[in-house]
């Protein structure tokens, strides 16, 4: 079982299916803190619900003053919308998902609806998400999952976004089970 904080700028909706799935048994991990760069993001009202401890602190140097204080073996980016610099020893500990099929619609500019409206004007047949490790550089990092969800041309990219969340539901806790289950390194040094 992994040791997870989560960081988040948004709603919560990535925290409460972990949550949730933590609650029916499928996810092996633990949430010991949600930090968010939003002061009033919702997802920090959602993690104080969930009687995770919550905070606000924007940079990654005020976010890891307050990791320090805990017990984390993985980070995981749950819509956290900035670049972040993990300290050392979690270096390479940083999951990220992204809601396209890397290396297409990734790296700077590249998140959100944003995706999602330049895979409809690309008019592509199939949009997915991935979840990465995530280093310096946007959506570089070793991929440990993708879900691809099939398109029509009807589709708006409302319809996309909400077909790619429900594949990000599934992908990221199967990734944070992966990892929990292989380690760290297997992803790094298989890439």
């Amino acid at each position: 079982m992994l040791n997870m904080a989560v960081l988040l700028s948004g709603s919560g909706r990535t925290l409460d299916n972990f949550h949730e799935r933590i609650e029916a048994g499928s996810l092996h991990a633990k949430i010991q803190v949600v930090g968010s760069n939003v002061a009033d993001a919702l997802g920090l009202k959602k993690a104080r619900k969930y009687e995770y401890p919550a905070f606000h602190a924007v940079g990654s140097n005020a976010v890891n003053k307050i990791l320090a204080d805990y017990d984390i073996d993985i980070i995981a980016l749950a819509g956290y919308l900035k670049l972040y610099e993990p300290p050392k020893h979690l270096q390479r500990a940083v999951l990220n998902i992204h809601p396209s099929l890397i290396p297409s619609f990734c790296g700077a500019g590249f998140y959100g609806h944003y995706v999602h409206e330049a895979v409809k004007a690309r008019g592509c047949k199939v949009s997915g998400c991935t979840v990465h490790f995530a280093n310096e550089i946007y959506d570089e990092g070793p991929i440990v999952v993708q879900k691809c969800v099939a398109l029509s041309d009807a589709d708006t990219p409302d319809d996309i976004a909400d077909r790619v969340f429900a594949a990000e539901c599934e992908a990221f806790p199967e990734a944070i089970n992966l990892v929990a289950e292989k380690g760290i390194d297997y992803f790094w040094n298989r890439a």
